[in-house]
């Protein structure tokens, strides 16, 4: 499988970003930023969608164009985090599922499962800065990452079935990736929310950090493992590691989507869709 994932490995490296900048000339608009840092040359790309990151066509669209960015300019490292202060990621935005448009349903979940393979699969170092909750769709992209920090007082975890929602094999695949198959099976079924210290306990998380600022740093400290690694070895370590899991998504991208279709339109899935939205604004209240 040629993707982006695997492009440029001969030319990664080579120059250390030099300018302290937004990467991006056409942020305005954007769900995401991407700043780089002139020392390190680590990229840190930031979720901006208020109030809780929720995962819709256009974050995915901003975060997969951000990935892309930061692998063609040859950055040493992503963080991927928040601008949320309580908040990582809300997971997938129910209200691209709700009632929805078809066509614009089959464009969000092609993004989801783009964005996946572009995060799980990237050629440069990737680590998470969890500076907040990340139930299902945030938790993916948390474990999406080589390497995780999570601030305390959150949760983290695929809580689909709580939900009525069976998570599809490769959230399955990217959780027992980071998790022992047995704790992952467990905490799956159970649609089990970890606190960041069970998180840490249970290697769902690498390190914990009191402060956004200390998670980015012990970030840029996972990268400095490699700098005496040869880059094109190292990506292509890990991907060896992880190509069964995106060639099953790239082989299966047609079925995953039509089942993704056919049970969100399911009558039952639609009246608890709607239930859980009622239960919510109930909340704010």
């Amino acid at each position: 499988m040629q993707s982006a994932a695997l492009r440029s490995f001969t030319t990664m490296f080579r120059k250390p970003v030099t300018v302290l900048r937004c990467m991006s000339s056409s942020s305005v608009g954007k769900l995401t930023t991407v700043d780089v840092n002139e020392k390190t040359g680590i990229a840190t790309l930031t979720m901006n969608r208020p109030p809780v990151n929720g995962l819709n066509f256009e974050l995915l669209r901003d975060i997969n164009n951000s990935i892309d960015e930061i692998e063609s300019n040859k950055c040493r490292g992503l963080i991927l985090t928040s601008s949320s202060s309580t908040i990582f990621s809300a997971g997938l935005d129910i209200m691209e599922m709700y009632k929805p448009d078809q066509e614009r349903l089959k464009q969000f979940w092609t993004a989801l499962q783009d964005t996946w393979m572009a995060l799980y699969g990237s050629s440069v170092p990737t680590a998470a800065a969890i500076n907040g909750h990340s139930p299902a769709g945030g938790c993916l992209l948390a474990t999406s990452c080589e390497y995780r920090v999570m601030l305390p007082n959150f949760t983290i975890g695929l809580n689909e079935t709580k939900l009525g929602i069976v998570a599809p094999k490769w959230f399955m695949s990217t959780f027992c990736n980071v998790l022992p198959r047995r704790v992952a099976e467990l905490a799956l079924t159970q649609g089990k929310m970890f606190s960041s210290e069970e998180a840490f306990k249970a290697g769902l998380v690498d390190e914990l950090a009191q402060t956004k600022e200390e998670a980015l740093a012990k970030c840029e400290q996972f990268f400095a493992n490699f700098a005496k690694t040869n880059p094109f070895a190292r990506a292509m370590t890990k991907q060896q590691f992880r190509s069964k899991d995106l060639q099953q998504l790239e082989d299966e991208k047609a079925q995953d989507l039509e089942a993704f279709l056919f049970f969100v339109n399911q009558p039952s899935v639609q009246k608890g869709l709607g239930l859980y939205l009622e239960s919510l604004k109930k909340k704010s209240k």
